[in-house]
Order: C-alpha cells, then structure tokens, then sequence
C-alpha cells in the first residue's frame, strides 16, 4: 500500500512538473505573440502616421500646382477667355506672381466693372460725353488693376528678396551639418516666413512629385523672376556639373546679395530728392484741376464739353507722361 502511495505521489510530481512546464511554455507563447501584436500595432500606427503626415503635404502640393493653374473660378468663362483674352497665359502668370489666388476670370470681371462705374460717373455726374467718357472708363478699368497687381508683386519680391540671403545661410549650416542640398530647401520652406517658405516648398514638393533638381528650381526661378534667385539657381547648376563646396559658394552669394541689397539702399537714398520732386511737379496738375473744381466746376469742364478742351488736356497729359517717364529713367539705377 505505501509502495502504490508513494508511486501515486511520483506520478502525480511528474504530472504536475509536466503541467507547470506546458503552463509556461503557453505563458510564454502567449507573451511572445502579445509583443508581436503590440509591436505590429506600434509599427502600423507610425505608417498610418507617416501617411497621414505625406497625405497632408500632397494635398499642399496639389492645392498649390491648382492655384498656379487656376484660370477661372466662375463657371462659363474658361471657355470665352481662352476665346476672346489676348495673352491669357502671360496674365496668369503675372496673377500667380502675387502670391494671392487672383483667377484671370476675376480680374477681368473687376476691369470691367471698373470700366462700367468709372463712365457712368464721367458721363451722369461731371456731364462728360459718352465718347470721353467710355474712354476713360477704359483707361481706368485696364490700368488700375495692373497698378494694383503689379504693386502687390513688388511688393512680395521686395519681401522675397530682403529674406532670401537668412534662407541661403540655413542652407549653409544645413550643408555644413551635413544634410543634402534637397534636405536643405525642405527645411527652408518649413522654417522661414511666406513668400520664402511657401516658394521652397514648391521646389520641395516639386521634387516630391518627380520633378528633377533643374525643372523644379527654373520653375521657381520664372515663377520669380528676380535676379537674386536666378543668381542662386545658376549657382547650383554650374556646382552641380562641376564639383566642389557648395558650402562656400552659397555663403558667398548670400554676402553678395547683402551688399547688393545695400548699395540699391544707397542709390535709393541719394536720388530721394529727386523722386520728391518728380512727385510733387507730377501732382501739381490734378491738385489745381481739384481746386478749380471746388471753386469753379462750370468753367473747369468747358475743357471737356469742348473739343479743343479736350485736345489740350490729352496733349497736356500726354506731355506729363513723358515727363514723369523721363526723371524716373534718370533716377533708376541698375545694380
């Protein structure tokens, strides 16, 4: 009876031994295929991440390439103006330059209700003939947009060029700390203020969509069209096909840059005089022609009922154009 008790008590250790061992070996299994998961869970949400993340800057991209190609946001129009609209291409461009999303269709829909506005006041309030006042209304209609446009891209080069030289700096001590020159731009666009930043990130995603290391940087360079930026991309080629510090030869055109930018701050200020004046004999017309109107408008516009009136004041404005041309001439500088 005690040799079967203790051959009971043998077999059950074994059996019990044998339990614990299959118990931790499915312990472990189940450990081991808990980690898989979780790290299989760890490793999809950082792809979901990362697409997330490629997905957002696609849309950037893409919602960027639209706004350089928009034309027409008003339904019915692409069709009459890529008809009727001389130039349309050259317009488009020059709306893109500005930095805002102008459509041509906007802009000629704003020319022409200027135009409509600016005849209808000559003609209903001053008295003037439909003739000179239709007249008018075009002069008015067509240049006053294209000052404004051509002032907003003044504007934005101005600003485009006065921080361009701190973006080639952060590309030199990206260069130096070892990145890549395509490394390099990215950072530009994601660390530096619109219009530079958002002009690298068009080369960068430029590059993101296929385009080569030359297309996407002459793209930008025609998008601009100022002579610092052709300076820097002109600078890459020749590197590129010819070798050495890239370095250096950006840290060299950024102090070019800066000295260009001073001595254009030098001449503006020497001919600042003459400038004022040219400002103050150009207005001397229109503020007597305001005053005489204030004072007397019946015998102001006996100049426009009649017609020898109005040959002597396109004659008069025609002369004051070329003279306004002429001291602007001696006073601009190429640097």
């Amino acid at each position: 009876m005690e040799a079967l008790l203790a051959m009971g008590d043998g077999n059950f250790a074994v059996a019990a031994a044998a339990g614990g061992a299959g118990l931790t070996v499915i312990l472990i299994m189940a450990a081991a295929f808990g980690s898989n998961r979780g790290a299989e869970r760890r490793v999809k949400r950082r792809i979901d991440n990362v697409r997330e993340r490629q997905l957002g800057t696609a849309v950037e991209a893409a919602a960027s390439m639209k706004l350089s190609e928009a034309g027409s946001s008003i339904p019915g129009l692409d069709q009459a103006l890529n008809r009727w609209l001389p130039r349309r291409e050259i317009l488009r461009e020059r709306l893109v330059r500005t930095g805002r999303s102008f459509t041509v269709a906007q802009y000629v829909l704003v020319t022409f209700l200027l135009i409509a506005v600016e005849a209808a006041i000559s003609h209903y309030v001053i008295g003037m003939s439909p003739v000179v006042s239709l007249l008018l209304g075009v002069v008015s209609g067509v240049g006053l947009p294209h000052f404004v446009v051509g002032r907003m891209i003044d504007r934005r080069l101005k600003a485009f060029t006065t921080l361009f030289p701190e973006a080639i700096d952060l590309m030199v001590r990206g260069l130096k700390s070892g990145l890549p020159i395509t490394e390099s731009i990215a950072v530009v666009g994601h660390e530096l203020v619109d219009p530079v930043g958002i002009e690298f990130r068009r080369i960068d995603h430029g590059l993101k969509f296929g385009q080569s290391f030359d297309e996407a940087l002459w793209a930008a360079a025609k998008r601009l069209d100022t002579a610092e930026f052709k300076f820097f991309v002109i600078s890459l080629s020749v590197q590129r096909e010819t070798g050495g510090n890239l370095a250096e030869t950006l840290e060299n055109l950024s102090d070019i840059l800066r000295r260009r930018r001073q001595m254009r701050l030098k001449v503006k200020a020497m001919s600042s005089e003459a400038k004022a004046s040219a400002y103050i004999i150009g207005s001397l017309p229109f503020v007597m022609f305001a005053i005489l109107m204030v004072v007397n408008a019946k015998y102001v516009l006996q100049l426009f009922h009649d017609p020898r009136g109005i040959m002597m004041v396109g004659v008069g404005l025609v002369m004051l154009c070329i003279g306004v041309f002429v001291m602007a001439k001696m006073v601009k500088f190429e640097i």
